[in-house]
């Protein structure tokens, strides 16, 4: 048993924000949640926590993550992907499909699912859309649901045919699961990861615009209005997008937002400073559009934060600008991103984050968690809002692609229970 005392309990799911002691049990669930000192328990079978000045809240949960398992495990594997999402506070992912193979199958399914249970976090697993990510038929959707896949995403390709991505969506209504779409029309690109603008033209980089993330989103929030299934807009980066979203929710239109850390807490600016370390796909773009993008977040037009976690090699990321791979792992510096650049300064609420980061990703997806109740999931992550520290140059990850090494961040993760076991705990 866990008997966390003297921390500041918020949880979104019931609009709890109080002092509060929190008693997990053997079995893995919550026991109790009372005021400070009420808990009667037998210390002596019990490992006590003391979080004076401190949140305990639910466990994040992160839909948008890459293991690299199968194929490019090089890059991170299951098990290191979820010791990084441990040491960032997450007690649940969900890991997109763009491996080699793709998770187009149930036989290649399987295969990872069955190790993704083995490991001391919730990692679940999204599939294709599409067979291979080619965009010219759809997988067979209830067969993999049927194995376990949570969510369909052909994340990292968009899907052109728009015939094909409107029976998508009739076959995720109808199986009652999120499709999660990666908006970058080809059509609209000159080159991707670098916003096209000042910073392009300074590198002599095409550029990717706006235009190619916000048209695509129309068109695809327009194919969905009659439809009604949980269209998720992965990654979004652009003022106008938010709006799309924003007007499409006053609509009632089914449709949710996801914005990373990154882009958060970044312009495009991060490029000059840190080359291909900041290059990802959708790019870093200017401060109107990270303005905007907090903005969403804040009035909840964008409901989760999800940190598109995407290991890459020292040696890959080492290469040119023009010809690195796009992408950063972020499941590390998540929360410390976001608390610094959005709550420390004013501008989201503490209460709105933690939303963001637990009970609107877990009920998009059907998942048990992202909340603290009596009876429910011990998933819980203990953390300082206001503590100081370095971004190191190691990471859980395998991977240590961040752009972030050497910033001071404020707000940092002590401990993540999951399953009513510490599966992380901060070096004194």
């Amino acid at each position: 048993m866990i008997l966390i005392k003297n921390g500041r309990v918020i949880d979104s799911a019931s609009g709890l924000d109080e002092l509060r002691d929190v008693l997990i049990g053997d079995d893995g669930r919550i026991a109790a949640i009372d005021a400070c000192g009420e808990i009667d328990c037998d210390l002596e079978n019990v490992e006590v926590i003391d979080a004076s000045e401190k949140v305990v809240a639910p466990g994040f949960v992160d839909v948008h993550v890459h293991f690299r398992d199968p194929g490019l495990t090089y890059k991170e594997d299951v098990v290191t992907g979820a010791a990084a999402a441990a040491a960032g506070g997450y007690t649940t992912v969900v890991c997109m499909a763009n491996t080699k193979p793709s998770i187009d199958s149930v036989e290649v399914f399987n295969e990872v699912y069955a190790r993704e249970q083995q490991l001391p976090i919730h990692v679940l697993q999204a599939a294709n859309v599409t067979m291979g990510m080619q965009g010219t038929k759809l997988t067979d959707m209830s067969a993999l649901k049927e194995a376990g896949a949570v969510g369909f995403t052909d994340d990292g390709v968009p899907i052109a045919d728009e015939k094909l991505l409107l029976e998508a969506l009739k076959q995720c209504k109808e199986l009652d699961v999120p499709i999660s779409l990666h908006e970058e029309d080809p059509h609209l690109m000159y080159s991707p990861g670098v916003n096209y603008g000042e910073v392009s033209r300074e590198l002599g980089l095409g550029g990717a615009p706006e235009e190619a993330e916000y048209v695509l989103t129309a068109r695809d929030i327009m194919l969905n209005k009659k439809v009604g299934a949980k269209l998720d807009i992965q990654h979004i980066s652009s003022a106008v997008t938010v709006e799309l979203l924003r007007q499409a929710k006053k609509q009632g239109i089914e449709v949710y937002g996801e914005v990373t850390p990154q882009h958060l807490a970044a312009t495009e600016d991060l490029v000059r400073q840190r080359g291909s370390l900041a290059r990802v796909n959708p790019p870093l773009r200017t401060e109107k559009d990270r303005q905007a993008l907090i903005a969403g977040v804040a009035d909840g037009t964008i409901d989760m934060i999800a940190t598109d976690h995407a290991p890459h090699s020292s040696e890959e990321k080492a290469k040119d600008i023009s010809h690195a791979p796009s992408g950063m792992i972020g499941l590390e510096t998540a929360l410390g991103l976001v608390l610094t650049h959005t709550y420390h300064t004013g501008l989201i609420p503490l209460e709105t984050i933690i939303r963001a980061l637990t009970i609107n990703p877990a009920r998009l997806y059907n998942i048990d968690g992202g909340y603290l109740s009596v009876n429910g999931p011990g998933d819980v992550v203990i953390f300082d809002p206001d503590k100081l520290w370095l971004v190191p140059n190691h990471f859980a990850s395998k991977a240590s692609n961040s752009p972030f090494i050497g910033d001071e961040l404020q707000g940092r993760v002590e401990y993540t229970i999951c399953n009513g076991k510490i599966v992380y705990c901060l070096a004194k």
